[in-house]
């Protein structure tokens, strides 16, 4: 219930970005299929994070919706029926307290992931007037004058007449108003002011410099100035830090999750076909099983780096492909047992095929150890991750991460403590969860920790 009453305040909140975001949507849906050329000629991928984003918002309280009401439903309805496995391991992880903290941790920060251009204060590429923004402490609070003058457009609007043109000049529009969150007009940040007559006498650092009156959008309502809060402070360029580790997060958070993903799947697959052809397939794939293990694999993540050059999709991939060899081995381990059980026995002789003998009686009954692996090793990957962002091997400022965020700030510790403190309290709590999450699904699944 506070889940959904939070949601439904951030929409409430940020309603006019969520309309632009979804209108945004649509107009991109309708120019695709339309113009395909001018589609292309426009998009850009930050507006993805909007379209995401506000598709989370609304779908999250409703599906909280739907699983109250049918969990109100079962409550009142007395049922007879055997319980699953699935959902006795469900009541049972329930019951570990500590694990539901963590996981409600855990979803509060892949929400703010998915949430980060609703919920960011700032953009965090943002680096205006850093003589006056840099190295602002928490809490800090700055006077900024807004200026009579808008944002630069960074798409210039397309001349001409018909629906292509105007499909083309509402989505660069909404691009514009989501790009600058709905404020406008640009704005300069000072240290102090004054009016003098017709003019404004503001201070950047040590300069002093003077703004006609007329150039400012408050002047008429004696508003000059607004003030901004950065309640995480700033760094050296005067970016929010609040707002960078938040977009942080959801680079952190994706790789973690892909990794596991891709690399789980692949060690299933490998295992089970491992396990249950033997023979000499079995041997193939454990030597080779064997020697990447061998293999110091941050030695061999490096070699990858340094040969082919640092993006996310590379960092997603290598950590993949050089993690899943302790899947294979556990899932190898459990079809050797399984394949001799009765019930495999009996799929042979009805002459059921290898494939679905694979998928449909041994990959089901091989997911204990795997989800335990899985949650488990999340943690580690992100760990990973931000480890190689802090050798300036992983995501490539300006891209925030939470890894290279603590390596913009590991030069100036003592003095300016909040830049590298905060994504490293977000990469403690995201690694200590995921653990906790690890220790409650393994107790949850054991039949012999079930109370």
């Amino acid at each position: 219930m506070i889940s959904i009453v939070v949601f439904l305040l951030i929409m409430l909140i940020k309603a006019e970005l969520v309309i632009i975001s979804f209108r945004s949507l649509f107009s991109a849906i309708a120019l695709f299929f339309s113009a395909p050329t001018a589609f292309m000629e426009i998009f850009s991928s930050e507006i993805i994070e909007f379209w995401a984003g506000a598709i989370y918002l609304v779908a999250i309280p409703f599906i909280f919706a739907v699983i109250a009401r049918k969990s109100f439903r079962g409550k009142r309805a007395p049922t007879h029926k055997e319980l699953s496995l699935g959902k006795i391991s469900l009541r049972a992880f329930m019951r570990h307290t500590i694990a539901l903290y963590a996981s409600a941790i855990i979803f509060v920060l892949y929400s703010a992931a998915f949430l980060a251009p609703f919920i960011a204060p700032f953009s965090p590429y943002d680096q205006q007037d850093f003589l006056v923004t840099a190295y602002q402490p928490p809490l800090a609070r700055l006077d900024a004058l807004v200026l009579n003058q808008p944002k630069n457009l960074i798409i210039p609007l397309q001349k001409g007449n018909g629906t292509t043109i105007e499909l083309a000049n509402s989505l660069i529009g909404d691009f514009q108003r989501l790009k600058t969150r709905n404020e406008p007009n640009a704005i300069k940040f000072v240290n102090e002011y004054h009016l003098e007559g017709d003019k404004v006498i503001y201070r950047q650092g040590i300069r002093t410099k003077s703004i006609a009156l007329e150039e400012l959008a408050g002047a008429k309502e004696n508003r000059l100035a607004v003030t901004r809060t950065f309640i995480l402070g700033t760094d050296q360029y005067g970016r929010d830090i609040l707002s960078r580790v938040i977009y942080g997060s959801k680079i952190s958070l994706s790789i973690g999750f892909l990794v596991v993903l891709i690399s789980v799947t692949l060690g299933t697959v490998i295992g089970v076909t491992s396990g249950y052809f033997g023979g000499w397939i079995d041997a193939i794939m454990m030597r080779i099983v064997d020697v990447l293990i061998a293999f110091p694999a941050l030695f061999l993540i490096l070699i990858i780096i340094a040969t082919f050059g640092n993006s996310i999709y590379l960092i997603v991939i290598t950590l993949s492909f050089t993690g899943w060899m302790g899947v294979a081995r556990i899932v190898r381990s459990q079809v050797l047992s399984l394949k001799e059980q009765e019930f495999i026995l009996a799929a042979k002789s009805l002459g059921l095929s290898n494939m679905r003998i694979i998928f449909r009686h041994l990959a089901p009954n091989t997911l204990t150890p795997v989800i335990i692996a899985a949650t488990l090793r999340i943690g580690s990957i992100i760990l990973t991750e931000a480890g190689l962002s802090f050798l300036g091997l992983g995501v490539q400022p300006p891209t925030p991460s939470w890894g290279n965020i603590i390596n913009e700030g590991r030069d100036s510790l003592l003095n300016y403590w909040w830049i590298s403190t905060f994504p490293g309290i977000a990469i403690l709590t995201t690694v200590v969860c995921f653990n906790l999450i690890g220790d409650g699904v393994r107790d949850a699944l054991d039949p012999r920790m079930r109370g």
